[in-house]
Parts: structure tokens; sequence; C-alpha cells
């Protein structure tokens, strides 16, 4: 997608080495669009540059870095048109046992690091009264699994961004998309079961309930009915592009059967048997529960 009368529609994509961001930066390329493709690593980009990307370093958890992109875009293309905040991962684990460093380290890459991100291409999409900023959520943004709560917790955040953002600058010629993917089968699941293990404590009141997290985790990613509704990193990449060509986009897409039934399901019900739902799926620590 190139330039129109001066307008950039160049595209810059945050942590591009693998899932959805590798798949989104692929296909927007090969669909014409300028892409600028970034991770922390840039040499984990090298077949996204034989694919015809601009490569870029980026760390969503380092202000510098964020601000050496988007001057290195804005000088190639004068703005970036449209943002893409895909970098983010899962810290799992029962709230009481994950240690407050790795709490703060989670929200400063899946919500901090996107909101920088946001405040540094909006004065360049606000020149040229034309922008994108499309943020990548997830089901877990308005439901939450027993083990997830720090990671549900930030996607939560991105939702209420993301709508306050929607309206604040849509004056100015900028939409905002919330995307909202379900089980999306990358190599996420395996980070959020090793986030697990980093902070298990075998001795502890949740050793067999976190042990039944990272194996429900593990087994909804790999088999089993949501599996089974789940999708790829090219599915949540297609979304994008159609959110991206459409003169007007919608606030929100969900990506997945699994987005859409667990979604709808969560809506429907009460608390409580929201509650009784998980205790189905899940050991309930305490007295009489897991490690009882």
């Amino acid at each position: 997608m190139k330039k129109k009368s001066g307008i950039s529609k160049a595209v810059l994509i945050t942590g591009c080495s693998s899932g959805i961001g590798h798949a989104t930066a692929l296909r927007l390329v090969k669909a014409g669009y300028t892409v600028y493709a970034t991770a922390r690593r840039p040499e984990t980009l090298k077949d996204l540059a034989q694919a015809g990307c601009k490569t870029l370093a980026l760390d969503v958890n380092d202000e510098a870095s964020m601000a050496s992109a988007v001057a290195a875009v804005e000088k190639a293309e004068g703005a970036v048109g449209i943002l893409i905040n895909n970098a983010g991962y899962s810290q799992s684990g029962p709230i009481e046992e994950i240690p407050i460093e790795r709490i703060r380290k989670q929200y400063e890459t899946n919500v901090f690091g996107l909101v920088r991100m946001c405040q540094l291409v909006l004065p360049g999409m606000r020149r040229q009264g034309y922008g994108r900023i499309v943020n990548i959520g997830s089901m877990g943004g308005v439901l939450t699994f027993p083990g997830g709560g720090i990671y549900h917790s930030t996607k939560y955040a991105v939702e209420a961004i993301s709508d306050a953002l929607r309206f604040e600058v849509k004056g100015f010629g900028v939409d905002v998309v919330l995307i909202q993917p379900g089980l999306i089968k990358t190599e996420f699941s395996e980070a959020a079961v090793s986030s697990i293990g980093a902070v298990k404590k075998a001795e502890g009141p949740y050793g067999t309930f976190t042990d039944t997290v990272a194996k429900a985790t593990k087994e909804a990613y790999e088999k089993g009915p949501l599996a089974l509704l789940g999708g790829s990193g090219e599915d949540v990449a297609a979304v994008i592009e159609r959110a991206l060509s459409t003169k007007c986009p919608k606030a929100r897409y969900r990506v997945t059967l699994s987005a859409h039934l667990l979604m709808t399901q969560r809506a429907m019900l009460p608390d409580g048997v929201w509650d009784f739902f998980l205790k189905t799926q899940f050991p309930q620590p305490g007295r009489g529960g897991a490690n009882g």
C-alpha cells in the first residue's frame, strides 16, 4: 500500500520475531504495504527482510529503542501511517506467588510499551490527518481463567485504553482497532507454560493447582475441544488486513471460533455460574481443594 497525496501508510509492527507479528508482517508486505517489522533482536527477522520488509530493532521496554524506531520510519516515510501493537507475552501463575518484579515486567511489555508507542506515533498521524492504530488484545481481555490473572489484567487494560483512545483521536483522522484473538497456536503457549514453572513453589498452597493450570494450558493448545476451535497467526493477520483495507473499520474484531464461543458464553453467564464452570476445569485451591 503506497503513499497517496503525501499521506504515509507505512506500517510499523512490534514483536515480529514469531507468531502473530511475523505472520502479519509477511501478509501485509505481500499485499503491497511498506512494512517495518521490528523485534528486540532484529537478526531474528532475516526471512521477513528477504520477503521485502524493512527491519528495525525495537524493544517496548526501552524508551530510546522505541523513539529511535519511530524516528527512523518518520525520516523515511514522513509518518508512521499504521501502528500494530503486537508485542506481548503471558506471565501465568497464582497471583499470590508471582514476584512483583515479574508483574511489573508484564505491564511494561503488554501495557506501558503499547501506550508509549501510541504516544510516539500520534503526532505524525495528526499532522497528516490519517492513521490507524491496531492493538492486539485477546478474548482474555473480557474473561479470565484461573492462573492467568496478571496476564488477563493487562489485556483488560488494553480494552480500556483502546476504547478511550478511539474517541480521543477520531477527530484527527486516526482510527483505533482492537483485535480479540481466541486460542492461537503459536510459541505463545510454550512461553506461558514456562512462565508458570518459573514461579511455581512445589511445597506451597498452590502446588497442585499450578501443575493443573500448566497442563491445561499446554493441552488447550495441542489437543481437546479448544484446540479444535483455535486458529493460527495467519488467521489473525488476515483479519488485521481486512481492518486496514476498509474505509470504516470496526472497533473490535474477534478471531477464531474459541473467541466467539467463550466471549459469548461469558457475557451470558452470571459470575457464580461462570465460577462453577471453571471449577469443572480447574481444581480450586484451599481447604478441601487443591493442596487443601
